[in-house]
């Protein structure tokens, strides 16, 4: 389960980088998939419209929290 949770979160801070440089910049590099959210979520949702930068990077920081807390050890009881 951890490596799932790890994955996913290498995921949103790739796809949270390149969607922020899709909006600095053009991205051709694998836009489809690592753009989604900023091209399918932010326009449909009006209170994200105008902070796509921030909400790109704060799905950057949202993947690396969950890649630190997929790699913390196991606490055992007792």
């Amino acid at each position: 389960m951890a490596k799932v949770v790890q994955f996913l979160g290498l995921f949103l801070v790739a796809a949270g980088i390149s969607g922020t440089v899709d909006q600095l910049a053009t991205q051709p590099f694998l836009s489809p998939v690592l753009n989604f959210v900023n091209h399918y979520v932010i326009p449909h949702m009006a209170p994200l419209q105008g902070y796509e930068v921030i909400c790109n990077l704060s799905l950057s920081v949202v993947g690396s929290i969950l890649v630190i807390v997929a790699n913390r050890p196991e606490r055992s009881e007792g």
